[in-house]
């Protein structure tokens, strides 16, 4: 088989607020965590519960402000639903040894969740932005998503 597949679909709960920075040239860019559950049976029949974290990148593509979006409404607890590819990067720590971070950078964000409070609206709320329509059924262009020419060292966490 040739080619290969980088894509990564979770759903979780945002571990605390997400925090907005802006890079040197303005472009905007969202870091927030997520928590997934998986479940597992020991041999002695016992169902546990295991927790993963995930670290996930969020920027604006091209007429998609995801970063801004993102910043702007989640919140601790949020559910949502992340969409994107996983990218490892490293640097040398002022210790001097080589540190590595391997981080979900999201190219598609929708949240799932009923906002209480707003004029009663009780049922789910999935919000794709933009929506699906206005986006197109294709892939995102790839000149509008951030490639390996951003330097980690532009990045501000």
């Amino acid at each position: 088989m040739a080619g290969s597949l980088n894509r990564v679909m979770l759903i979780g709960r945002c571990t605390a607020d997400p925090e907005m920075r802006y890079l040197p040239s303005g472009q905007p860019v969202t870091q927030l965590r997520i928590a997934t559950n998986r479940y597992s049976t020991s041999q002695e029949g016992e169902r546990r519960e295991f927790t993963d974290y995930h670290d996930v990148v969020v920027w604006n593509m091209g007429g998609r402000k995801l970063a801004e979006l993102a910043g702007q409404y989640l919140k601790k607890g949020s559910l949502v639903y992340i969409e994107g590819r996983i990218q490892t990067r490293s640097w040398d720590g002022q210790d001097g040894q080589k540190r590595y971070r391997t981080e979900i950078n999201a190219n598609d964000i929708q949240f799932l969740e009923s906002r209480a409070g707003e004029g009663g609206e009780a049922g789910p709320r999935v919000a794709s932005f933009p929506p699906a329509a206005a986006r197109g059924d294709g892939p995102p262009d790839p000149g509008d998503t951030p490639d390996g020419d951003i330097d980690p060292d532009d990045i501000p966490f």
